[in-house]
């Protein structure tokens, strides 16, 4: 294993590299919502309960979130460019798999892989971000970042609806094998930086997949002994990580306690996003029967706005500061699934309008909190820390959509109108939690403008 010696600061190209590292994360996140609005086919197609069907969304995120922890943690000790190497070429031959896939088995299998290699975007992109980009321009850079996300949440659906109800749901596969093109940029634009060897903690990533992954399969089984061994395994790293001469989970940084209600605000937020996505095209396909094409079309206006306003969130973060933006933020996403609890099986465009909302304050809620929590971290636990928030909101995700899932599965003897009503309102209190949790940072260890200048 190689270790890097970096100097954090700003680089020549900076402005050209955030913009393909935004390019790359479109297609990563395309390659997540397009899937999303080809769940009804591939339910159809493979005849799997939406619990079942759930774990190529959940287990995509189960697997993003730690390879997402993994990468930035390796950028410690790996180049960067390097790194990504290793993540597209990855990403590139899991989607040869999966374009050939006609089984559940398969398809679940090339999602794991590409997975693993899409999760050294999200997770290298914020390393860069916060490691050579100066804080007066860093919120602008993770805002920019945050609108090609979104860009991606927009054109995913569009475009995944489209192929699906054209071609069928192997060819979406085709789309993320064309980020492997990219990588003679990335190697010509990253700052170039020096190695030497150190020993990585492959059993602390090892036990930590273990305990998200059981976790998540107590939740969709209910089986005792999954929980028992998430338990037990939590036990173990947490022994080990303070053992360890260089651990994959740095414990000092568990300890900060305005870093982790950072995280906490941002889980809720991804939870209440993916659970979102994930229901919005059963909601249109079952409740008003709409077709593929039509659902992405649905969901495109809310991704595509909340992409233009990301490129004006930067400028409002670097003037006033993260904390005024996270509260709106969380006050979007509040706004929104009350409109999806009380208006969504009314019409169609209620579901439009109400997506509006929540992508618009997903994206600012989640920029805001990435860039306040690129500025509480010290240099030297930036790695270990932007990827523990990386890994903690796909977590979230993955979380958020088991659980929809498992809460669709429980109530099937109640009208589809009633069931994902009674979801949004159990999103809802989560997020009035989530508030008062950031008014216990605000008061408590919140950043200040002063601070962050």
């Amino acid at each position: 294993m190689h270790t890097v010696s970096k100097k954090a600061g700003p680089i020549e190209h900076e402005n050209k590299v955030i913009l393909l590292l935004s390019m790359t994360i479109i297609l990563v996140v395309m390659n997540t919502t397009m899937f999303n609005v080809g769940l009804p086919a591939v339910l159809q197609d493979l005849s799997l309960a939406s619990s079942t069907a759930s774990w190529i969304i959940s287990g995509y995120s189960i697997i993003f979130a730690i390879a997402t922890l993994t990468y930035s943690r390796l950028s410690d000790f790996v180049p960067i460019s390097r790194l990504l190497l290793i993540g597209l070429l990855l990403l590139g031959v899991a989607s040869i798999i999966g374009w050939f896939a006609d089984s559940f088995a398969v398809l679940l299998l090339a999602r794991l892989l590409q997975a693993a290699g899409a999760g050294a975007i999200p997770g290298l992109g914020m390393v860069f971000a916060s490691r050579y980009i100066p804080v007066s321009r860093r919120g602008k850079a993770m805002s920019f970042v945050s609108s090609a996300a979104s860009l991606g949440f927009g054109l995913g659906p569009v475009v995944g609806g489209a192929i699906t109800q054209m071609f069928g749901w192997n060819y979406l596969f085709i789309v993320t094998s064309f980020s492997v093109l990219l990588l003679p940029v990335f190697y010509k634009l990253l700052p170039k930086e020096e190695s030497y060897k150190v020993r990585f903690d492959f059993m602390g990533a090892l036990l930590t997949m273990l305990v998200v992954t059981c976790f998540l399969l107590f939740l969709s089984t209910f089986a005792s002994y999954y929980l028992v061994i998430s338990i037990i395994s939590l036990a173990i790293l947490w022994k080990h990580i303070h053992k360890f001469s260089i651990p994959f989970i740095q414990p000092t940084i568990l300890k900060k306690r305005p870093y982790i209600k950072l995280l906490l605000i941002s889980k809720v937020a991804f939870i209440t996003h993916f659970s979102t996505l994930f229901m919005m095209p059963l909601m249109l396909a079952k409740v008003f029967n709409k077709e593929a094409a039509v659902i992405g079309l649905i969901i495109f206006p809310g991704a595509i706005l909340s992409a233009v306003a990301a490129q004006f969130i930067g400028r409002v973060i670097d003037r006033f500061g993260n904390l005024p933006i996270i509260l709106t933020g969380q006050t979007l996403l509040i706004i929104s699934t009350t409109l999806f609890a009380l208006f969504s099986s009314l019409s169609p465009y209620w579901i439009m309008v109400a997506y509006v909302f929540m992508s618009i304050g997903f994206s600012t809620l989640t920029s805001s909190i990435a860039n306040e929590t690129s500025r509480i971290l010290p240099e030297k636990e930036i790695g270990t820390g932007m990827g523990m928030y990386q890994l903690v909101q796909f977590f979230g995700g993955a979380l958020g959509v088991s659980l929809s899932g498992m809460l669709i599965d429980w109530q099937l003897s109640f009208a589809y109108e009633v069931i994902y009503r009674n979801i949004f309102i159990t999103l809802l209190a989560c997020l009035l939690i989530s508030v008062a949790l950031f008014r216990s940072y605000r008061n408590n260890g919140g950043t200040t403008l002063t601070d962050q200048k």
